[in-house]
């Protein structure tokens, strides 16, 4: 997983945003090494994981609505 993200605290700003509260910001994961992840019950609806390396992380109850799951296209 990469460590150069602090994902509880993207997790908890996410959700500020999905709320509509001041300081909130949409989780930007796109590219990032989320493998082994533990997600489980997140809420990630339309959170950006175009490219997101998520093998072997627990998204059981993980809620994905909206999420963009699509190639990320470097150039």
């Amino acid at each position: 997983m990469d460590a150069s993200i602090n994902l509880p605290e993207v997790l908890r700003l996410h959700g500020m945003w999905l709320q509509g509260a001041p300081g909130g910001v949409r989780a930007d994961l796109s590219g990032r090494d989320l493998s082994g992840a533990a997600l489980q019950g997140a809420d990630l609806r339309f959170a950006d994981l175009r490219g997101v390396n998520l093998a072997g992380a627990n998204l059981s109850y993980a809620n994905l609505e909206g999420v963009d799951f699509s190639p990320l296209l470097r150039k």
